[in-house]
């Protein structure tokens, strides 16, 4: 038999920073490692990285109990469950019982749900340990994760998992480094407009945005119920498909052969790339061509018009009116105001000051407008026109995804600077029209650009509904991008 010692050794010997729920539910099934074993391991990876800002609470005692539980159930000889002893991280804006739900901002940072999302259950009722509550974008409002009020000491924002002078993206920023820097193998965030896409990109990891309504929103902290939705980010396609499998009992579909998958790309989402970004994604792009992908140029008119039109009232209205019903619903005992009186974050609070309580926006002519009729026009006329651009062009050219390079640029310094709109605009330029008619994305890794030497990401689209296709390609595409990986 190992010592304590000798365990621990062969454990780092292992090195679980990147490996998939499946290697590490067969160590556990072999009785290689057990499931305490496992939750030391990953809180000595979480304690020694803390600077990166990745947690806001974590329950060691917790994770421990829960572990030895499943350490017992193991030699019962009972099946076991899929995600027996998997860590998960959870965005603190996605209710799980024993822990606060703060939604990354001080107002709401005592707040204690009784009971876990739906969404947390499932994974929580095939096994899956909980190790703590992810930082993000204070209200999850930004795509920087730059959030002054979550931090230690004299390190301010979420950093990024591989160089920790940039920024990890928004706002599922923890929960995409805390994967991207081996802390889990598997976390949960939620996306409005980039948010776990755009963290898994600049990490280097896989994120999903499943269609709008495919997983329960209930007892998650509300931007906008028409582009809300919560998903996985894992090192690997397969996990990613096995936490859907679980949430949504739906069959994962075959993969395709890349002869037979079909991408369009239009020059929307590849005009203005960084030179990392368009140096990389036309190497990622050459590769599927030499596959045998199929890579179809399409035009999309109006895209950027139909896609501003939609955007900013829709998150700016609902915005304010979910946060709202949220707060009563959970009986929560603070005003709208009272939340935004404590908003740290300088960028936030201004969003929320400015526009959200006011309801009132920019329209295209720069001038400052009651933001409800933009609203309503989004709702009832550039949306439907937007989602109909999108059938019309995926059935005129047989495609099964748009292809285009998830972030514009790799991330940027963590300073100051993030707090630019034209930062914002530019993180979530290629993520946003999607979310905004609630169709499945999902990022993968590319590899790293070569001055910046920061992660690079490639996201597919799907038509709504599509999702289990869309994962079977995303299978296909990460085997033909595994070199650029290493």
């Amino acid at each position: 038999m190992l010592n304590t010692h000798e365990k621990n050794n062969w454990i780092e010997s292992l090195d679980l920073s990147n490996a998939s729920v499946d290697f590490i539910t067969q160590l556990i099934q072999e009785r290689k490692v057990s499931c305490e074993e496992l939750v030391h391991h990953y809180f000595d990876t979480i304690e020694k990285q803390q600077s990166l800002n990745a947690f806001i609470s974590t329950d060691k005692a917790s994770a421990i109990q829960q572990a030895q539980y499943w350490d017992k159930y193991l030699l019962s000889g009972k099946p076991c469950p899929a995600l027996m002893g998997i860590l998960i991280a959870v965005k603190d804006n996605i209710h799980v019982a024993g822990f606060p739900n703060s939604a990354g901002t001080p107002a709401l940072a005592q707040f204690r749900p009784q009971t876990s999302a739906p969404v947390i259950q499932k994974l929580i009722d095939h096994g899956a340990i909980i190790v703590g509550k992810a930082n993000m974008h204070e209200l999850a409002f930004g795509v920087t994760g730059y959030n002054t009020a979550m931090h230690i000491e004299g390190v301010v924002g979420i950093r990024n998992a591989v160089n920790p002078l940039h920024i990890a993206g928004g706002s599922s920023s923890g929960s995409a480094v805390a994967v991207a820097a081996g802390m889990v193998p598997i976390a949960m965030g939620t996306d409005t407009g980039a948010s776990i896409r755009l963290p898994s990109a600049l990490n280097g990891c896989v994120g999903f945005r499943p269609t709008v309504g495919r997983y329960s929103q209930d007892g998650i902290t509300p931007i906008s119920h028409t582009r809300d939705t919560a998903g996985p980010i894992a090192h690997t396609v397969s996990d990613v498909i096995l936490i859907d499998e679980l949430i949504t009992q739906e069959p994962r579909k075959k993969a395709l052969p890349p002869h037979q998958i079909r991408l369009g790309i239009n020059s929307y989402f590849w005009n203005n790339l960084d030179e990392d970004v368009h140096e990389q994604a036309h190497i990622a792009l050459e590769l599927l061509k030499d596959a045998g992908v199929e890579i179809i140029p399409v035009d999309m008119p109006n895209l950027e018009q139909l896609n501003q039109a939609v955007s900013f009232p829709v998150a700016i209205y609902e915005g304010k009116y979910d946060l709202i019903q949220y707060l009563k619903d959970h009986q929560v005992n603070l005003t709208i105001e009272a939340v935004v009186d404590q908003i740290s974050s300088p960028d936030v609070q201004a969003i929320f000051k400015l526009n959200i309580l006011p309801e009132l926006t920019l329209d295209p002519t720069g001038q400052i407008v009651p933001v409800l009729p933009l609203y309503e026009k989004a709702i009832n006329e550039a949306r439907p026109q937007l989602i109909e651009l999108y059938q019309n062009t995926f059935k005129a050219h047989n495609l099964h995804a748009l292809l285009f390079p998830t972030s514009p640029i790799v991330a940027p310094l963590a300073n100051e600077q993030v707090y630019l709109i034209e930062t914002f605009q530019t993180l979530m330029r290629n993520t946003d029209p999607g979310s905004n008619i609630g169709i499945p994305g999902l990022s993968l890794p590319i590899g790293k650009g070569a001055k910046s030497k920061l992660p690079v990401g490639f996201e597919i689209d799907g038509l709504a509904h599509q999702d289990s296709e869309l994962l079977a390609i995303g299978i296909t595409l990460e085997e033909i991008f595994k070199g650029l990986n290493k």
